[in-house]
């Protein structure tokens, strides 16, 4: 089945729900037996059928069985957050005295995570850069347990062989985590490159209008999925049945949405890449990237999200650019229907960050990109005249 046509009719059986064309919002706490035997039956449910609320609705399990198809999975698991998707991801693979590796163009509050809580309960963790590829192999140690990777990554959008890290890690009996946020199943079908188990925050493109903060983590195999299900009870980690329902509703105009916006934002990184003010544009989709040539060879398309690195400007002429944007906004986020800007300063730790001067990074909405340019170009002209 095309993914156009999936998105359409995953997550949803109108015979079951009387006739409605959309999965409704089931909200519930306590769900009754009708038997004793059936409630004392119940210890062996709650990874795929509704138990109590905590668990899953049947809103939740909707949302759940379209993530799975999407990515080709034996099963999702939806969280309160991307956030909590990277993390939980994590913690049901990791003991005390492990080690893990982890991309050092990593999601910013990922490597937090990976600093703080994980440093706490004893497990050790080595950034490696992403440009490594193989290489990555003479980093596993034997108590290493997982690689955790993100392609493009987080603010810098370096590519990585995502296919030569998981086999590499296959061969040290690792697991390959990947944060595939940017390009969604889609663009790149992760666990078909080797990875084991595929985290998506779904607050981006597949929510797609900036209203829901959700987290998604698809396994390849069942026995990672009821691992991961068995973490997310014991925390009480749980999604909002609502936010599973917007996910739904997102995820009906996916495809539609990121092919425009791959389309707005190749023309609008390509239209930058020939202004005098702009060192780099950073978009693998770029023919000019370092990372382009991993890019067409393994993923269908591109997020509408890159970096732009501006020569070295004061803060105030870099603040007179950005905040007088007429359709650029000023947040954290992405993937919704709305244009956004931010300014990165990018952590590192395997290392350094080579930047020579200001790094914006730019969401392109669903505007006319046309009507996005001009608006660049103003702030272009304010950046000369500070």
């Amino acid at each position: 089945m095309n993914d156009r046509t999936l998105l359409s009719h995953a997550g949803r059986n109108p015979a079951a729900t009387n006739g409605t064309v959309n999965m409704p919002v089931y909200r519930a706490s306590t769900v009754v037996a009708s038997s004793l035997a059936e409630y004392e039956g119940r210890h062996d449910k709650g990874l795929d059928e509704m138990c109590y609320g905590a668990m899953g609705t049947t809103t939740y399990y909707a949302l759940a069985e379209a993530m799975t198809g999407l990515e080709r999975g034996a099963g999702a698991v939806i969280t309160s957050s991307g956030l909590s998707a990277c993390t939980m991801a994590i913690l049901p693979f990791v003991s005390a005295g492990d080690h893990v590796l982890v991309t050092d163009s990593v999601y910013g509050p990922t490597r937090r995570f990976c600093d703080t809580v994980l440093r706490r309960f004893g497990v050790e963790t080595t950034y490696y850069a992403p440009g490594m590829g193989e290489d990555i192999e003479r980093l596993f140690r034997p108590e290493t347990r997982l690689v955790f990777a993100e392609a493009p990554g987080s603010l810098t959008f370096e590519m990585e062989d995502i296919p030569a890290v998981a086999e590499a890690a296959r061969r040290h009996g690792c697991l390959t985590l990947m944060d595939n946020t940017w390009a969604s199943p889609l663009f790149f079908r992760a666990l078909e490159h080797g990875v084991d188990i595929a985290i998506q925050a779904a607050t981006k493109y597949i929510g797609g209008h900036s209203d829901l903060v959700l987290g998604v983590i698809t396994a390849r195999t069942r026995e990672l999925y009821v691992r991961l299900k068995e973490c997310m009870i014991a925390l009480g980690e749980t999604a909002s049945p609502d936010d599973c329902y917007l996910a739904l509703r997102g995820l009906r105009s996916m495809a539609v949405r990121m092919r425009a916006q791959q389309e707005s934002a190749l023309k609008i990184a390509r239209w930058l890449e020939g202004r005098p003010e702009v060192l780099r544009v950073l978009y693998p989709a770029l023919e000019s990237d370092p990372g382009h040539a991993l890019w067409k060879r393994d993923f269908n398309g591109a997020g509408a999200l890159f970096g732009v690195e501006v020569k070295e400007s004061s803060g105030q002429a870099i603040a007179d650019m950005v905040d007088n944007y007429r359709y650029f906004a000023i947040g954290a986020s992405w993937g919704g229907f709305e244009s956004l800007v931010t300014v990165s300063r990018p952590e590192r730790s395997a290392f350094p960050w080579q930047g020579r001067g200001t790094l914006l990074r730019f969401s392109i909405g669903l505007e006319e990109p046309d009507d996005l340019i001009a608006d660049l170009a103003e702030g272009f002209m304010r950046l000369n005249r500070a």
